[in-house]
């Protein structure tokens, strides 16, 4: 199971997705508890839109992507509904549709359409370089101490959202630096994994912690040990049988919900049954 530490672009893929699925992991709790699942995928979808320009103009190959994110994830914090017919959600929904059929255009007229959309969708984390290691880590870990310093404001935003106490302004500092991080992340992380990798240790991680824990501190570890065994169990099912990196990445991580997702329906009968006897 260690076999491909043996293999320096395989210790650099695993030290990669350890980097970016355990932040991730942990924005995640914020993204699954505030109701805005679809975001991440929105800001993602985003970051990849402006790498299809760049690369459609020839320039700017981080400097658009980046640019592109941070200006959605901005209006995406200031977006304020105020017909409770509408959900945040489906406002999202619309952006994210919007930008795949836009990413998809542009990247049809590159010499490599076919291969480009794939990479955009799950990336090529086994080709990543110490340079793009280097970076993220920095960009990474910049974001993990502002929310370790700003942790109990964080918390308490998203708790607001869940108990529907929070009114969002164009003056709420907190809020828009969150989606300033979750932005910055995702743009570093989708030029290296994909837009639905990404996705997924934003997503899955956190649902199966919350699933299986109460407490924020044993939520945040679960979520990091699933993120980790995600990426581990993922690159060797990939090194052994020679499947795409990404896809399984994600396919284990899928595994891993239903699994978690049995143990909490087994848990439900078994203690449902004992109140009943």
């Amino acid at each position: 199971m260690f076999e491909m530490l043996g293999l320096n672009f395989m210790v650099q893929a695993f030290i990669i997705s350890l980097v970016t699925g355990l932040f991730l992991s942990y924005l995640g709790l914020h993204v699954v508890g505030r109701g805005i699942v679809f975001v991440d995928l929105a800001l993602g979808q985003i970051s990849s839109l402006g790498g299809a320009v760049a690369v459609f103009l020839g320039y700017g190959l981080t400097t658009i992507p980046l640019v592109f994110t941070l200006l959605g994830a901005l209006l995406i914090s200031l977006i304020d509904i105020h017909d409770k017919r509408l959900k945040l959600e489906a406002i999202i929904g619309i952006i994210y549709a919007f930008t795949s059929a836009a990413t998809v255009m542009l990247i049809s007229k590159t010499p490599h359409g076919d291969t480009d959309i794939q990479e955009v969708l799950f990336g090529n984390i086994l080709s990543v370089n110490q340079e793009a290691i280097t970076i993220t880590c920095i960009v990474f870990g910049a974001l993990l101490l502002m929310h370790v310093i700003f942790r109990k404001k964080f918390f308490e935003l998203t708790q607001s959202f869940q108990t529907g106490q929070v009114k969002i302004n164009v003056f709420n500092i907190w809020n828009s630096l969150f989606y300033i991080s979750i932005g910055l992340s995702i743009v570093f992380a989708v030029k290296i994994s994909g837009v639905i990798p990404v996705f997924s240790y934003l997503i899955i991680p956190s649902v199966c912690a919350i699933m299986l824990a109460r407490s924020n501190n044993f939520v945040i570890i679960i979520a990091m040990v699933i993120s980790f065994l995600g990426s581990f169990i993922g690159l060797n099912v990939s090194f052994h049988f020679d499947f795409p990196a990404g896809s399984s990445i994600v396919a284990v991580l899928g595994v891993i919900f239903i699994i978690v997702s049995v143990i909490r329906l087994t848990k439900h009968f078994i203690f449902r049954e004992d109140k009943l006897v």
